[in-house]
C-alpha cells in the first residue's frame, strides 16, 4: 500500500514538474525574462545604463536614482523584453508597476526562472505584466443618478 502511494506520488510530481517547466518555456518564448542582478541597472536610455555601469560608485548611483534616471533591478523580478539591441548588448524591458520602458544589459536577464526574495517564481499574472491583448474594453453608458429629492438644510 505504501509502495503504491509512493509510486503514484512520484508520477504525479514528475508530471507537475514537466507541466511547470513547459509553462516557463512558453513565457520565455513570449519575451519574458527574470532579472539576475541586484542594483540600479535599469534606465530610461541606453546611455544612462552605460554611465551607471561604467562608474558604479555609490554617489553616482544615488545621483541617478534620485534624479529618476535609474531604477533598481532585484533578482527574480519578471520583466518583458520588448526590444533587443544586439550590437550594444542591451534590451528594452517592461517592469510591472513602471509605466515607461527601460533599458538594461541583456546579460542581466535570463530565460531560466529564478525565485524572488520571497522564494516565489514570478509570472505575468502576479507581477502586473499583463499582455495588452488580454485586456478588454468596457463601455460606460450615461446613467442618471439624480432621481432623488434634495434634503432641505436647516437655517443657521
Amino acid at each position: 500500500m505504501k509502495f503504491r502511494l509512493l509510486v503514484f506520488s512520484a508520477i504525479a510530481f514528475g508530471l507537475t514538474s514537466a507541466a511547470w517547466a513547459e509553462d516557463f518555456k512558453a513565457l520565455a518564448a513570449q519575451g519574458y525574462r527574470w532579472v539576475t542582478v541586484n542594483g540600479p541597472f535599469a534606465c530610461a536610455t541606453e546611455q544612462d545604463v552605460r554611465q551607471i555601469t561604467s562608474d558604479p560608485t555609490d554617489s553616482n548611483e544615488l545621483h541617478m536614482v534620485e534624479d529618476g534616471g535609474a531604477y533598481y533591478l532585484i533578482p527574480g523580478t519578471l520583466v518583458q523584453v520588448v526590444q533587443d539591441d544586439q550590437p550594444s548588448g542591451m534590451s528594452k524591458i517592461l517592469i510591472g508597476g513602471i509605466v515607461k520602458p527601460l533599458w538594461t544589459y541583456t546579460g542581466f536577464l535570463t530565460a531560466t526562472p529564478i525565485q524572488d526574495t520571497y522564494g516565489i517564481v514570478e509570472t505575468p499574472e502576479n507581477t502586473g505584466l499583463i499582455d495588452t491583448g488580454d485586456t478588454g474594453e468596457v463601455e460606460i453608458t450615461d446613467v442618471s443618478v439624480n432621481n432623488t429629492t434634495p434634503i432641505p438644510r436647516a437655517p443657521r
